[in-house]
């Protein structure tokens, strides 16, 4: 399969088109959240957490494939193609959500940011894998949700490794945590592809 073939099978030129509107609207809701609230970076932390997310679920989108027969049965092997598809659109993101979030690195800016990013996409990935590309944005919202709505962090408060997303700043074990999940994520998804969904679909 052709590379502008293999971009039109998984939806890419629309996920790239999604990712970069992402730019602008954080960019903006950031500016708007700080402006109107009196607790300056600190205010960012909803867009922080949340805009990985939904970066993260169109990149699971893309990951689905129609073609799952004509994948199984292809003379070269698909894991390069994925990886290489997986990670050039996390770096497009990455790339378009930092420049969103400028400045207090310590707080919840841009490398707080990259972080969610990582994990938020790992776990999709990994959800792709076992449950397939069109649910895997959910473990990743059911997680944040969780997370967001229990943890209470602060500068002096790193709080438990699961609530890596809503730590500020680089925290070591929230770093370490996302760069395994991205790592394990990435890993499966180009060794063994989304799960086939549809009737007669198997492994």
């Amino acid at each position: 399969m052709s590379l502008p073939l293999y971009a039109r099978s998984r939806a890419l030129p629309m996920t790239v088109a999604v990712l970069a509107a992402a730019w602008p609207t954080t960019a903006w809701l950031a500016d708007w959240i700080v402006a109107h609230s009196d607790l300056g970076p600190r205010a960012r932390l909803p867009l922080v957490v949340l805009a990985p997310v939904l970066a993260s679920a169109a990149i699971g989108a893309s990951l689905y494939t129609h073609s799952e027969e004509l994948d199984r049965t292809a003379v070269r092997p698909w894991w390069p193609r994925r990886a290489c598809q997986l990670l050039l659109l996390t770096a497009v993101a990455a790339g378009l959500l930092t420049a969103a979030v400028p400045g207090d690195p310590e707080l919840y800016g841009a490398p707080a940011m990259v972080r969610n990013l990582l994990g938020a996409v790992g776990v999709t990935a990994l959800a792709a894998t076992f449950i397939g590309a069109r649910l895997s944005w959910l473990p990743m919202l059911v997680h944040t949700s969780a997370v967001y709505l229990g943890a209470q962090t602060g500068p002096e408060d790193p709080g438990p490794v699961w609530a890596w997303s809503v730590q500020p700043g680089p925290q070591p074990a929230a770093w370490w945590t996302t760069a395994v999940l991205f790592a394990a994520g990435t890993c499966l998804y180009a060794l063994r592809g989304a799960r086939p969904e549809g009737p007669g679909s198997r492994r």
